[in-house]
């Protein structure tokens, strides 16, 4: 009995003692990484980056602001590719950019 209650305390104070590593949960993600929104070929797109190491920009386009008497579309990855250079100023590494199923374009950099 009392090495249950001797394991019970160490668990105890090793949960305490990691609330000082714990990340501040109270800030939000997006104000560490900000956006910027981006007009190519007459659409509106939201880049931001989403990681450091590699460093990841995710392109989003904005879907409430469809314009369907703008120019003709263009396919999604050229918009995407257009709207990463255009809010970084870098050149996309085509070999790392992948789209998951919401249509968000994810693509690492190189400057």
């Amino acid at each position: 009995m009392k090495l249950r209650m001797t394991g019970l305390a160490t668990a105890a104070f090793l949960a305490l003692s990691a609330c000082d590593q714990m990340p501040d949960l109270t800030r939000p993600l997006y104000e560490e990484y900000p956006s910027k929104t981006v007009t190519v070929y007459s659409r509106y797109w939201a880049v931001r980056q989403v990681s450091d190491a590699p460093v990841i920009y995710r392109a989003t386009r904005d879907w409430n602001n469809l314009n369907p008497y703008g120019r003709p579309a263009r396919l999604r990855t050229t918009q995407a590719i257009a709207a990463i250079q255009k809010a970084t100023g870098c050149r996309v590494i085509r070999s790392s950019m992948y789209q998951n199923i919401s249509g968000q374009v994810f693509s690492q950099v190189a400057c």
